[in-house]
Protein backbone atom coordinates (compact mmCIF):
# COMPACT_ATOMS: atom_id res chain seq x y z
CA UNK A 1 0.00 0.00 0.00
CA UNK A 2 1.04 3.68 -0.59
CA UNK A 3 1.74 4.36 3.07
CA UNK A 4 3.92 7.85 1.96
CA UNK A 5 0.49 8.84 -0.51
CA UNK A 6 -1.97 9.05 3.27
CA UNK A 7 -0.57 12.22 3.62
CA UNK A 8 -3.15 14.64 5.17
CA UNK A 9 -3.50 18.32 5.00
CA UNK A 10 -4.46 20.60 7.79
CA UNK A 11 -5.99 23.34 6.33
CA UNK A 12 -4.72 25.89 4.08
CA UNK A 13 -3.67 29.39 3.97
CA UNK A 14 -3.28 31.99 6.55
CA UNK A 15 -5.65 32.12 9.07
CA UNK A 16 -6.94 28.64 7.89
CA UNK A 17 -9.31 26.86 10.45
CA UNK A 18 -8.29 23.22 11.14
CA UNK A 19 -10.62 19.96 10.98
CA UNK A 20 -11.55 21.56 14.50
CA UNK A 21 -12.85 24.59 12.90
CA UNK A 22 -10.67 26.56 15.27
CA UNK A 23 -8.33 29.51 12.70
CA UNK A 24 -6.41 30.88 16.25
CA UNK A 25 -3.36 28.70 16.97
CA UNK A 26 -3.22 27.11 20.21
CA UNK A 27 -1.33 29.54 22.93
CA UNK A 28 -0.24 29.25 26.28
CA UNK A 29 -2.88 32.05 27.21
CA UNK A 30 -5.46 28.94 26.81
CA UNK A 31 -3.92 27.11 30.31
CA UNK A 32 -5.76 28.67 33.08
CA UNK A 33 -6.15 27.25 36.47
CA UNK A 34 -5.52 24.89 38.59
CA UNK A 35 -3.78 22.75 37.23
CA UNK A 36 -3.23 24.71 34.13
CA UNK A 37 -3.82 21.83 31.67
CA UNK A 38 -7.88 20.67 32.90
CA UNK A 39 -9.86 23.34 31.86
CA UNK A 40 -8.81 23.45 28.28
CA UNK A 41 -8.79 18.91 27.80
CA UNK A 42 -12.00 19.46 29.45
CA UNK A 43 -12.69 21.21 26.91
CA UNK A 44 -11.33 19.92 24.18
CA UNK A 45 -13.32 16.19 25.00
CA UNK A 46 -16.28 18.27 25.23
CA UNK A 47 -15.90 18.89 21.56
CA UNK A 48 -15.18 15.79 20.87
CA UNK A 49 -18.37 14.70 22.85
CA UNK A 50 -20.02 17.39 20.43
CA UNK A 51 -18.00 16.15 17.35
CA UNK A 52 -19.39 12.43 17.44
CA UNK A 53 -16.20 11.26 17.84
CA UNK A 54 -16.08 7.54 18.26
CA UNK A 55 -15.01 7.24 22.09
CA UNK A 56 -13.83 10.30 22.98
CA UNK A 57 -12.52 8.73 26.24
CA UNK A 58 -10.22 6.45 24.38
CA UNK A 59 -6.83 6.57 25.53
CA UNK A 60 -3.38 4.50 24.08
CA UNK A 61 -1.13 4.29 27.25
CA UNK A 62 2.22 3.05 27.47
CA UNK A 63 3.70 1.00 29.81
CA UNK A 64 7.01 -0.75 30.52
CA UNK A 65 7.59 -4.25 32.16
CA UNK A 66 10.18 -4.85 34.25
CA UNK A 67 12.69 -5.55 31.29
CA UNK A 68 12.24 -2.46 30.53
CA UNK A 69 10.00 -2.85 27.12
CA UNK A 70 6.97 -0.64 26.26
CA UNK A 71 3.59 -1.85 25.31
CA UNK A 72 0.94 0.16 24.44
CA UNK A 73 -2.72 -0.51 24.29
CA UNK A 74 -6.26 1.74 24.38
CA UNK A 75 -8.25 1.78 27.42
CA UNK A 76 -11.06 4.15 28.34
CA UNK A 77 -10.67 7.23 30.65
CA UNK A 78 -13.33 6.90 33.33
CA UNK A 79 -13.11 10.40 35.30
CA UNK A 80 -10.52 13.15 35.01
CA UNK A 81 -10.05 15.75 37.43
CA UNK A 82 -7.59 17.71 39.10
CA UNK A 83 -5.67 14.93 40.74
CA UNK A 84 -5.61 12.99 37.21
CA UNK A 85 -6.92 10.47 34.99
CA UNK A 86 -8.55 7.08 35.86
CA UNK A 87 -9.32 3.67 34.24
CA UNK A 88 -9.67 0.26 35.26
CA UNK A 89 -8.54 -2.89 34.50
CA UNK A 90 -6.99 -5.90 35.84
CA UNK A 91 -4.32 -6.61 38.21
CA UNK A 92 -2.96 -8.99 36.09
CA UNK A 93 -3.00 -8.29 33.07
CA UNK A 94 0.19 -7.18 31.08
CA UNK A 95 -0.76 -3.62 32.46
CA UNK A 96 -1.32 -3.90 35.34
CA UNK A 97 2.08 -6.36 36.13
CA UNK A 98 3.83 -3.23 34.00
CA UNK A 99 2.47 -0.69 36.50
CA UNK A 100 3.38 -2.45 39.60
CA UNK A 101 7.46 -3.57 38.24
CA UNK A 102 7.34 0.12 36.32
CA UNK A 103 4.58 2.49 38.62
CA UNK A 104 4.29 5.67 35.67
CA UNK A 105 2.87 5.59 32.12
CA UNK A 106 1.99 7.79 29.56
CA UNK A 107 -1.09 8.58 27.77
CA UNK A 108 -2.67 10.20 24.30
CA UNK A 109 -5.81 11.11 23.06
CA UNK A 110 -5.86 10.84 19.60
CA UNK A 111 -8.63 13.44 18.34
CA UNK A 112 -7.10 12.68 15.23
CA UNK A 113 -11.05 13.89 13.61
CA UNK A 114 -10.53 17.40 14.87
CA UNK A 115 -6.71 17.25 14.66
CA UNK A 116 -6.16 17.02 18.09
CA UNK A 117 -4.04 15.10 20.52
CA UNK A 118 -3.42 15.53 24.21
CA UNK A 119 -0.74 13.52 25.86
CA UNK A 120 0.12 12.56 29.65
CA UNK A 121 3.07 11.12 31.23
CA UNK A 122 2.93 10.76 35.04
CA UNK A 123 3.10 8.03 38.02
CA UNK A 124 0.49 5.50 38.50
CA UNK A 125 -1.14 4.43 41.55
CA UNK A 126 -3.96 2.09 42.44
CA UNK A 127 -6.97 4.01 43.75
CA UNK A 128 -9.07 2.64 46.94
CA UNK A 129 -11.70 0.50 47.25
CA UNK A 130 -14.36 2.52 47.67
CA UNK A 131 -13.31 4.04 44.08
CA UNK A 132 -13.19 0.93 42.69
CA UNK A 133 -16.41 -0.07 44.20
CA UNK A 134 -18.34 2.83 43.19
CA UNK A 135 -17.62 2.96 39.37
CA UNK A 136 -18.16 -0.81 39.93
CA UNK A 137 -21.49 -0.22 40.85
CA UNK A 138 -22.40 1.95 37.80
CA UNK A 139 -21.31 -0.62 35.18
CA UNK A 140 -23.94 -2.79 33.24
CA UNK A 141 -24.82 -6.05 34.52
CA UNK A 142 -23.39 -7.65 31.93
CA UNK A 143 -20.19 -5.81 31.54
CA UNK A 144 -19.79 -6.83 35.30
CA UNK A 145 -19.95 -10.32 34.77
CA UNK A 146 -17.86 -9.57 31.58
CA UNK A 147 -15.22 -9.21 33.88
CA UNK A 148 -15.73 -11.39 36.56
CA UNK A 149 -15.11 -14.17 34.28
CA UNK A 150 -12.61 -13.07 32.16
CA UNK A 151 -9.20 -13.72 33.46
CA UNK A 152 -7.29 -10.78 31.54
CA UNK A 153 -4.60 -11.21 29.37
CA UNK A 154 -3.96 -14.85 30.54
CA UNK A 155 -4.08 -17.40 27.56
CA UNK A 156 -7.14 -19.72 26.88
CA UNK A 157 -7.10 -22.42 24.09
CA UNK A 158 -10.39 -21.12 22.36
CA UNK A 159 -13.33 -18.98 21.74
CA UNK A 160 -15.32 -21.46 22.56
CA UNK A 161 -13.44 -22.23 25.81
CA UNK A 162 -13.79 -18.23 26.76
CA UNK A 163 -17.56 -17.96 26.42
CA UNK A 164 -18.25 -21.25 28.45
CA UNK A 165 -15.83 -19.90 31.35
CA UNK A 166 -17.87 -16.59 31.19
CA UNK A 167 -21.32 -18.65 31.44
CA UNK A 168 -20.06 -20.58 34.41
CA UNK A 169 -18.88 -17.65 35.95
CA UNK A 170 -22.16 -15.72 34.98
CA UNK A 171 -24.44 -18.83 36.54
CA UNK A 172 -23.08 -18.23 40.09
CA UNK A 173 -24.82 -15.07 40.05
CA UNK A 174 -28.00 -15.66 38.55
CA UNK A 175 -26.83 -14.68 34.99
CA UNK A 176 -27.16 -11.79 33.01
CA UNK A 177 -30.92 -11.32 33.77
CA UNK A 178 -30.56 -12.47 37.44
CA UNK A 179 -30.29 -9.93 40.94
CA UNK A 180 -27.62 -11.33 42.74
CA UNK A 181 -25.45 -8.76 43.08
CA UNK A 182 -22.11 -9.22 41.14
CA UNK A 183 -18.60 -8.71 43.65
CA UNK A 184 -15.63 -6.81 42.49
CA UNK A 185 -13.30 -9.42 41.56
CA UNK A 186 -10.23 -8.88 44.00
CA UNK A 187 -8.02 -8.92 40.60
CA UNK A 188 -9.62 -5.78 39.08
CA UNK A 189 -9.41 -2.60 40.20
CA UNK A 190 -8.85 1.35 39.45
CA UNK A 191 -5.86 3.18 38.97
CA UNK A 192 -4.87 7.26 38.70
CA UNK A 193 -2.21 8.57 36.64
CA UNK A 194 -1.03 11.82 38.41
CA UNK A 195 0.33 13.89 35.59
CA UNK A 196 3.80 15.94 35.37
CA UNK A 197 4.08 16.26 31.96
CA UNK A 198 0.80 17.22 29.87
CA UNK A 199 1.13 18.50 25.76
CA UNK A 200 -1.69 19.87 23.44
CA UNK A 201 -1.16 19.31 19.84
CA UNK A 202 -3.36 21.18 16.86
CA UNK A 203 -2.77 20.69 13.49
CA UNK A 204 -1.92 23.05 11.29
CA UNK A 205 -0.60 23.76 7.14
CA UNK A 206 2.38 22.55 6.26
CA UNK A 207 3.22 20.57 9.05
CA UNK A 208 3.49 24.04 11.74
CA UNK A 209 1.79 22.45 14.05
CA UNK A 210 1.23 23.83 17.34
CA UNK A 211 2.71 22.30 20.55
CA UNK A 212 2.49 23.67 24.52
CA UNK A 213 3.64 21.75 26.89
CA UNK A 214 3.34 22.04 30.64
CA UNK A 215 5.66 20.81 33.30
CA UNK A 216 5.82 19.74 36.70
CA UNK A 217 8.49 20.35 39.21
CA UNK A 218 8.52 21.86 42.68
CA UNK A 219 8.04 24.71 42.13
CA UNK A 220 4.71 24.11 39.94
CA UNK A 221 3.14 24.12 36.27
CA UNK A 222 5.61 25.63 34.06
CA UNK A 223 4.44 26.42 30.49
CA UNK A 224 6.80 25.96 26.92
CA UNK A 225 5.74 25.89 23.53
CA UNK A 226 7.42 23.34 21.16
CA UNK A 227 8.59 23.27 17.44
CA UNK A 228 6.70 20.70 16.00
Amino acid sequence: MPLAAMRVGYGSGEGAAGADGVSANLDESWLTGDPPWLGLFGRWLREGVAAAIPEPNAMVIATVDAQGCPSTRTVLCKSVDANGLVFFTGHDSDKGRDLSANPCASVTFPWIALERQVHFRGLVERVSREVTQEYWASRPRGSQLGSAGSFQSQPIGSRDELEDQARRIAAQFGGVDGTEAVPVPDRWGGYLLRPRRVEFWQGRADRLHNRVRLTLDDGGWHTVRLQP
